[in-house]
């Protein structure tokens, strides 16, 4: 295969809005991707898809909208075919879209509207709407879990989100983009941005008006993949480059607390067994995890029902025990590299690579 990109038409120059959105196969998502931009209330914009290699069909449905389509020799990641995408376009602002999210008609008008209203605004993101494409437990558990995350989440915060996210183009220049080299598949290349960007004083907003519906489908499996391998790890080892744990999204600090506690309380029930007054302080325990998240589950239970809202509960516990996996092993990981490598390696590298 030809390394040289194979481009086709573009419908249109000159946008406000250039929206960028990354392609490696899922050719079924990328076709309500497209239809749902293309039934977008706003007109002021342009659509690039990057094909990252795919080893579906792709072109076709991008020209059906009459889109802009680029292919590039991968997969290599999203990092760069999102870096790619914005070095082919001009607009003065990029819109990230994943392609297995689905726009609002109003989605696009918004993220324009808010760019107008403050030119003090440098990026800015939304969130996945409160009706999750697919029906399975799973899908809505996880899929709802990142709305609630975003809905409490209003106002200016210090990272960056490509699911649906927008930048301005020359700021995302200046800061050379994503890091592709380190980040080789979908990861947190966004979360990084934004740490760097928020860190050197630029202004990056939640705007929770802003919502995409999300199409994947979710199993237990490539759920605890994607947050133990590509989110919770490498994010632990970003914080501690960066020298600062984040307090935004679902890092905050009383999500910090629920952690520990998620801990200690199985800790404090097997002791009970054998010394029975440590059962009090385990079900404190168990008690104030609880109190601490009872908005969640309120939440659950007001949108699912109170059956859902009972099942998410040990799927929570579950989640707040690999965020205590992912950031002992994430921390594990950082200071080994720093005490014995020259070169910090890259985690988790794909097979046959090697942290440059």
């Amino acid at each position: 295969m030809s390394s040289q990109p194979q481009i086709s038409k573009t419908r249109d120059h000159g946008r406000t809005l250039s929206v960028v959105v990354p392609c490696y196969n899922s050719a079924n998502d990328l076709k309500q991707c497209l239809s749902a931009l293309a039934a977008s209330a706003y007109e002021d914009f342009e659509v690039l898809v990057v094909d990252d290699g795919s080893t579906e069909p792709i072109a076709h449905l991008v020209d059906a909208e009459g889109y802009k389509y680029v292919r590039i020799q991968g997969p290599s990641g999203p990092a760069r075919a999102r870096n790619y995408g914005v070095s082919q376009v001009s607009s003065p602002y990029v819109v990230f879209i994943d392609a297995d999210v689905c726009v609002h008609r109003d989605t696009l008008s918004r993220i324009a509207a808010t760019f107008e209203s403050d030119p003090q605004i440098d990026a800015l993101i939304g969130s996945y709407d409160e009706s999750p494409a697919r029906p399975n437990f799973l899908s809505q558990y996880k899929n709802l879990f990142h709305h609630y995350v975003h809905q409490q989440s209003d106002g200016v915060i210090s990272t960056f989100w490509t699911g649906c996210g927008a930048i301005k183009r020359d700021l995302f220049l200046e800061f050379g983009g994503f890091d592709e080299k380190r980040y080789r598949r979908p990861a947190i290349e966004d979360i990084e941005l934004g740490t760097w960007l928020s860190g050197a004083g630029h202004r990056i907003i939640l705007d929770r008006q802003i919502k995409v519906k999300h199409l994947k489908r979710w199993t237990l499996w490539n759920l605890l993949k994607t947050d133990i391998f590509d989110r919770g790890i490498p994010w632990t080892r970003l914080m501690l480059r960066a020298g600062a744990l984040a307090n935004t999204l679902n890092v905050k600090t009383s999500q910090r607390v629920s952690v520990l506690l998620s801990f200690l309380a199985p800790i404090l029930l097997l002791a009970g067994l054998w010394w029975n007054p440590l059962l009090i302080p385990a079900l404190i325990t168990v008690a104030a995890v609880t109190i601490l998240n009872i908005d969640f589950y309120r939440f659950f239970g007001t949108r699912t029902g109170w059956w859902f809202a009972l099942r998410v509960v040990p799927l929570h516990w579950l989640y707040f025990w690999y965020c205590g996996f992912s950031f002992g092993f994430g921390t594990m990981l950082h200071y080994r590299d720093r005490i014995f490598s020259a070169s910090p390696s890259v985690w988790p590298l794909e097979p046959g690579t090697h942290a440059d």
